[in-house]
């Protein structure tokens, strides 16, 4: 898609933006796809139907991005957030995604599900939010008059130098059969794992009996897709020469008459798709500055789009409701759970949406490494939860931990503390 000028472009993306974010902001609240509720059924009940939907999401969206790769349709190459960047932040993804997953747990779910539920009347996910954006923007961004921020402050220092530069991209394909022949070998493992996963999906006939679990999949899916293939395909014609929004801007004194729309920043404008940790923080940025056009990105548009989908649904459905806390328990749980997924969020660089479908449709290790962390510690979180409602005082957390690690085959049957329910 070509435009004329820089302006028409970038609207053009953020429209775009807007309209996949409403369709899946009013599906997913349709539907109930909800990843912490995915491992919640799955650990609590043994019921994968909602871990499926998860599952299909990812399959959908690994085959189609390894296609419209391969057909030079999009660049994750380039991709904001860089999933494939030659550095395995091993740590912080281990590390952030444990604490996002203990985060989504203590919170009543992930980023996109705090927003779902905004949609949907939930007072207590407006305070998740603004926690989570406050912490997530001073995570990437200085505070004022000072050029330090939470990262630099509490992480990089001690986090970075356990990264692992493995001096290429370090998405499957590359990692597997080198920077040659990257593309094709992009395109048969993506293949091959979306077809395993949507083997796995489609195995189980109370999944292929539920149309909600197939249809919030199927739309989550797309919706990273989609997005993928708007931010790509996206182009200015600038005197003949056909550039990207990122080269557009990187060019914009020799191109531009004036600062008029140029944005704050350039890395917004790359290729991207849908996650909802920096967002939130891009988003209380954009409201405080009396909503700064040059600050209003994908993210932004992302989140509100989500919102504005899940509550019309709700409206059209009658099942908007006003909630609010119901305990200082409930306050207390909700709070820690937000801080958590706030730094968690940025260190992973990116939650149960952004990395666990988003980041692994690139094929990024990373991005594998922080799925299973969130995975882990939102499983664990909840064993811990069973064991200390069903003991009481009889289980302190220490026993319920260690007992919660043995049911979950991490640790072996001799350590276990106490009794299975």
């Amino acid at each position: 898609m070509q435009f004329e000028s820089f302006i028409d472009a970038q609207s053009a993306m953020l429209w775009g933006a807007f309209v996949i974010a409403l369709v899946m902001g009013a599906v997913v609240n349709k539907t109930n796809f909800c990843t912490m509720g995915a491992v919640s059924d799955f650990i609590n009940m043994g019921d994968t139907g909602r871990l499926r939907a998860w599952l299909f999401a990812i399959a959908v969206a690994v085959v189609g991005v390894s296609v419209l790769e391969y057909l030079g349709l999009i660049q994750p190459d380039s991709a904001f957030p860089p999933y494939r960047g030659s550095v395995i932040i091993i740590a912080e993804n281990v590390l952030g995604g444990l604490m996002f997953g203990i985060g989504m747990t203590l919170a009543s779910g992930c980023g996109n599900k705090q927003l779902i539920r905004i949609g949907g009347g939930n007072l207590k996910s407006l305070v998740v939010f603004a926690i989570i954006g406050v912490i997530a923007y001073f995570m990437i961004n200085p505070f004022p008059g000072s050029d330090k921020t939470l990262m630099s402050v509490l992480f990089y220092d001690w986090i970075r130098p356990l990264s692992v530069d493995v001096g290429t991209s370090q998405d499957l394909g590359t990692v597997v059969a080198g920077e040659e022949n990257a593309l094709l070998a992009r395109l048969v493992i993506g293949l091959m794992i979306g077809v395993a996963l949507f083997w796995f999906a489609f195995r189980s006939t109370d999944f292929r009996g539920n149309r909600d679990h197939i249809l919030g999949g199927l739309v989550v899916g797309l919706a990273v897709l989609g997005a993928w293939y708007v931010t790509s395909s996206i182009q200015v014609n600038a005197d003949g020469e056909t550039l990207s929004l990122v080269e557009y801007y990187e060019q914009w004194d020799m191109l531009a008459d004036s600062e008029e729309g140029k944005p704050a920043a350039g890395r917004p404008l790359s290729p991207q798709s849908f996650t909802f940790i920096n967002p939130l923080g891009q988003t209380l940025g954009y409201l405080a500055s009396g909503l700064n056009s040059a600050l209003l990105t994908f993210g932004v548009v992302a989140v509100a789009g989500v919102i504005l989908g899940s509550f019309l649904y709700a409206v059209l459905s009658r099942g908007f409701r006003i909630e609010w806390f119901s305990s200082g328990r409930d306050v207390v749980n909700h709070v820690i759970g937000a801080v958590l997924m706030g730094f968690g969020g940025v260190l992973a660089m990116g939650c149960t949406i952004g990395q666990a479908i988003t980041g692994i449709s690139t094929l990024a290790i990373g991005s594998m490494l922080t799925f299973g962390a969130i995975f882990l510690g939102s499983a664990l979180t909840m064993k811990v939860q069973y064991y200390k409602m069903v003991y009481e005082d009889e289980a302190s957390f220490f026993k319920a931990l260690i007992t919660g690690l043995v049911d979950l085959k991490l640790l072996p049957g001799s350590l276990r503390q106490l009794e299975a329910v």
